[in-house]
């Protein structure tokens, strides 16, 4: 029992620590990939289809 409620304790401070982490940096939370970052001009988003990538924000 002891071990669960440490692993509880861990796993919760780690969750705390990431939202405050992206809460002080205030920026929207990035995939790995880039996204609609890489889209190259004019190219479709394989996802919604749009093209223009400022009406994605």
């Amino acid at each position: 029992m002891n071990e669960f409620i440490l692993g509880f304790i861990v796993i919760s401070i780690a969750f705390m620590g990431l939202a405050i982490g992206l809460i002080l940096r205030n920026q929207p939370i990035k995939g790995s990939c880039g996204g609609i970052a890489n889209l190259n001009d004019g190219s479709t988003c394989d996802i919604c289809g749009r093209s223009d990538t400022s009406s994605c924000n």
